[in-house]
């Protein structure tokens, strides 16, 4: 066979065996718009139900072109999407719900049904795509439950018009869509007169994340934008204080019945202004002075603007929301009853059962030499935590009973003011007591995280994920953050 018959054989093997460029691959497969999934999410305890309400295709999509497949195995639910007609894995994606929290609750024990409405973004493909969703078992399996067909071109895909009264600030800004963590900060409760507020606040929290690791390294791998649909009136709803708001995202404190749980049922309100940007992750910030938050991963997570502890809970709570990162702590009042199976290793990350203390995620970070599980001066913190918990409550307690019941305004700022320094005198109090620690600053695994007082363990002492403070994460947590902005690259 002549030589150059031969080389041309050998250039034709070699690019026939040549990976497929990944962008091209997915300009074959998708639109570059997203594919907004809306939900109706329902059941109790034993019953788990899914049903499409509405499907839109909406602007550019915001996710990476390339991390399609999510391997990062973490969530209660993965949606998926695959070729209705040849059966290809598009795309999939691990996320929690709102649902999934309240069938931790009581009411959905006693079979209490709710329904809740959710949303999954994907990449809009070119062809019908077959969507589904699997739920995680106990063990850790996922089972799916439910199974539809979405075609695109289908007359029932909405194409609406954004609202036009929506404001859009753009404040920091790493590089193109595709390949950056694209952060929406959505406000909520500010006035037409509180405008101005609105965009000092969201310039204040873009840089508290982009001047925290591991964020502040990778700054260039996050674009952050504000966005502002003006409300009647200023805050959210407080129903334990007798306070409801005219509020265009329809935040709640009390959700699930937890005092400072700060949450919205009103998700397709929250897309809708959410939808004038590309957006991966999704803060709601509230215009209120009062201590609260959420987060919720892959779905949303919320704050206020105005309190001491604002930037922490900011921090905190996106842990939740970006990267399925666990809370650590096991003092503090909760809405749900048994959050984690007592036999099964939770998916999270930063937390352990210490079921198999040889294969403990950050077994590698451990500092050498460490106990593990690893002693520490767990009583007196307990004690410190309980003496604090019962004051806090009583006070809340007693501003809601005067603020229901119409009381003495000045009074009530009393109390509040009393609580705001309870919260930080303890806090300070709690710091010097675990940097006073033979094992402040190591790894190990250290008992008391994930709402367990017992049987659950964290890999530092400290962490933003355990107590509240502009502190670091600790090394379970960092790794695990660099690794899902990663996915968020080209």
């Amino acid at each position: 066979m002549p030589r150059l018959t031969v080389l041309i054989l050998l250039i034709a093997l070699a690019a026939a065996s040549a990976p497929a460029d990944p962008i091209a691959a997915f300009d074959a497969r998708f639109h570059d718009e997203t594919l907004r999934i809306d939900l109706h999410h329902g059941g109790h305890a034993s019953a788990d139900r899914f049903s499409i309400d509405q499907v839109y295709r909406q602007g550019v999509w915001a996710g990476s072109r390339v991390h399609l497949i999510d391997d990062l195995d973490l969530g209660r639910y993965y949606a998926y999407l695959h070729d209705a007609e040849t059966g290809e894995l598009l795309f999939s994606r691990g996320f929690d719900s709102y649902f999934a929290e309240y069938r931790t609750t009581a009411p959905a024990a006693d079979g209490v049904w709710r329904t809740y409405h959710e949303t999954v973004l994907a990449p809009c493909p070119r062809r019908p795509g077959e969507f589904s969703i699997a739920v995680r078992e106990d063990d850790q399996s996922l089972r799916e439950i439910y199974r539809t067909t979405i075609d695109p071109d289908d007359v029932t895909v909405r194409h609406e018009p954004l609202d036009e009264d929506v404001i859009v600030v753009t404040v920091h800004e790493g590089g193109d869509a595709h390949g950056c963590v694209d952060v929406a900060i959505l406000g909520e409760g500010y006035t037409r007169g509180e405008v101005g507020r609105f965009l000092a606040d969201v310039e204040h929290f873009a840089a508290v994340m982009l001047g925290h690791e591991p964020y502040a390294s990778r700054a260039d791998r996050f674009n952050v934008r504000g966005v502002l649909k003006v409300s009647q009136d200023s805050g959210c709803d407080e129903p334990t204080r007798g306070v409801f708001a005219r509020t265009p995202l329809g935040c709640t404190f009390n959700s699930l019945g937890s005092e400072r749980y700060l949450l919205t049922e009103d998700n397709r309100a929250v897309r809708d202004v959410a939808a004038h940007v590309p957006y991966d992750a999704l803060y709601v910030m509230v215009n209120s002075d009062r201590y609260g938050g959420g987060g919720i991963y892959n779905a949303f997570n919320t704050f206020t603007s105005g309190n001491q502890w604002s930037d922490y809970v900011f921090l905190h709570e996106f842990g939740h929301h970006f990267a399925g990162l666990a809370d650590e702590y096991y003092s503090s009042q909760v809405a749900y009853g048994d959050f984690y199976p007592r036999d099964h290793e939770p998916r999270e990350p930063n937390i352990t059962r210490l079921l198999d203390p040889g294969s403990l995620e950050w077994r590698d970070l451990v500092t050498p030499g460490i106990a593990i599980p690893t002693p520490w001066e767990k009583a007196g913190y307990d004690e410190m935590a309980r003496a604090y918990q019962e004051e806090r409550a009583a006070i809340n307690a007693r501003i809601g009973e005067l603020m229901r019941s119409g009381g003495d305004p000045e009074e009530v700022a009393r109390l509040e003011q009393r609580g705001e320094e309870l919260s930080r005198s303890h806090q300070v109090e709690a710091d010097r007591y675990l940097a006073a620690s033979r094992y402040a600053g190591q790894v190990g695994a250290f008992e008391g995280a994930g709402y367990s007082s017992e049987g659950m363990y964290r890999a530092e002492l400290d962490c933003i994920m355990f107590s509240k403070g502009i502190k670091p994460f600790c090394a379970a947590c960092r790794r695990h953050l660099v690794r899902v902005i990663e996915r968020y690259g080209e």
